[in-house]
């Protein structure tokens, strides 16, 4: 598995990033893995590496690349830091919906244009990401192929215009979505409000509750959860194995 800083141009700039690449001299199928409201960091990387490892070519980009060189958040303090909460908001209500699907069109032209890519594409997200990963396979879904959101939010707002349920009809990969227990990002009435549009689009879906608190896959949050995290591993081994083709 290889490492390699990269630069993805985009229609509002530059945004750097990271490839990730399996140990194999075929082109292999591509992941875009979308952070948490923390942003690319290291914990994001290694996953990253974990995602290469299973045999993808895996893209991490910084997401707010628009905001150019901020300081990295801790997750431990984030949000128990008034100053550092606020903050972090700015840079998420700094991403419009519009921003994300563009921002994912540019990501996919990339990842066309690198030898190290077979053609086929899936998306992972955490948190926040969880939401931008069922927006690109909405606003792409000729590119896209399977998308995956873990203990995602707001994905099934309501009163949003921007929620990502509403590109339901659109989407035509096969979608994975684990939500965190009692979690107040992802309320009851969403994870129906999401079933059902789903399930009324005709999209090949499993929608899943852990037994974990928000947060449960990604090992520097608090509320990492070992036994979720492994789990989710396992759930996406199992969509990409059947969905992206070799």
């Amino acid at each position: 598995m290889s490492r390699l800083e990269v630069t993805i141009p985009t229609p509002d700039g530059e945004c750097a990033g990271t490839l990730h690449t399996p140990d194999v001299a075929e082109a292999r199928p591509a992941v875009i893995l979308f952070p948490d409201a923390g942003g690319a960091r290291e914990t994001f990387r290694v996953m990253a590496d974990r995602l290469a490892g299973l045999g993808y070519v895996v893209l991490l980009p910084d997401v707010y690349y628009r905001h150019g060189g901020y300081e990295p958040f801790s997750m431990d303090t984030v949000f128990s830091d008034d100053g550092e909460r606020a903050r972090l908001m700015s840079l998420v209500r700094g991403l419009t919906a519009e921003m994300k699907i563009r921002d994912a069109g540019a990501f996919l032209d990339f990842l066309a244009g690198r030898p190290e890519v077979s053609g086929t594409v899936g998306t992972t997200g955490y948190c926040m990401g969880g939401g931008y990963s069922l927006l690109a396979a909405g606003g792409h879904p000729e590119r896209i192929t399977a998308a995956a959101s873990f203990h995602g939010g707001n994905l099934a707002v309501a009163d949003d215009p921007d929620s990502p349920h509403r590109l339901a009809d659109h989407i035509r990969a096969t979608v994975h979505v684990a939500a965190a227990q009692d979690d107040s990002a992802f309320p009851a009435d969403q994870f129906e409000r999401l079933d059902q549009a789903l399930t009324g689009a005709g999209v090949a879906h499993t929608i899943e509750t852990y037994p974990a608190a928000h947060g449960f896959a990604v090992p520097d949050n608090p509320t990492h959860d070992p036994a979720a995290d492994e789990r989710h591993w396992r759930a996406l081994a199992e969509l990409y194995s059947s969905s992206l083709a070799r």
